[in-house]
């Protein structure tokens, strides 16, 4: 059977989805953000792997959720999405809890804070072990595009395309490389 092609045309005031975006005018402004059931799937994601985790030990978890943070905040970090970054991190940071409770439950949290979370830079919680650090969705840049001159005539103009690809090479590079903490 068929899937029927429904479309629905819909106000831009009230939005659309779209490949795991919102599309929504605000305030005349159009803004993309990541959609609600793309945060609801990278959470599933993210608690499914929890709760396989349940007698794992730190670095392994930590390796487990790392991939899956910063591929999600890579695909998103071209959108309004610093705040929902945030939102992000205090789910995660409740379900880690939440996971080290279960591992300890005869222990109080000020000894669980202590056993998991360590001070960082200028951080003081931080989900780190010696080896590895969980990656946070909040330390993705939010990269906005630089769009090109629409004036310019690739086969007149070689040093503008030559400095466009340039630059672009180095924005690709510092966001596939990103200095961890």
């Amino acid at each position: 059977m068929v899937a029927a092609d429904i479309r629905y045309i819909c106000n831009i005031s009230e939005g659309f989805n779209f490949l795991g975006w919102n599309f929504r005018k605000y305030k005349g402004k159009l803004l993309p953000k990541p959609s609600q059931e793309s945060q609801r799937e990278v959470i599933k994601k993210i608690s499914d792997a929890i709760h396989k985790a349940k007698a794992w030990d730190q670095d392994r978890l930590i390796r487990d959720l790392n991939p899956i943070i910063r591929g999600w905040t890579q695909y998103h970090n071209h959108t309004v999405s610093s705040e929902i970054f945030s939102k992000l991190d205090d789910t995660v940071y409740n379900m880690l809890i939440s996971w080290a409770k279960r591992r300890h439950s005869n222990k109080g949290l000020t000894w669980i804070m202590t056993k998991y979370w360590h001070k960082s830079g200028s951080r003081k919680y931080v989900f780190c072990t010696e080896l590895k650090t969980l990656e946070r969705f909040s330390n993705a840049k939010v990269v906005r595009q630089r769009l090109a001159s629409l004036n310019k005539n690739p086969f007149i103009d070689k040093e503008y395309f030559e400095q466009w690809k340039f630059i672009e090479y180095h924005r690709k590079k510092r966001i596939t490389n990103p200095i961890l903490f």
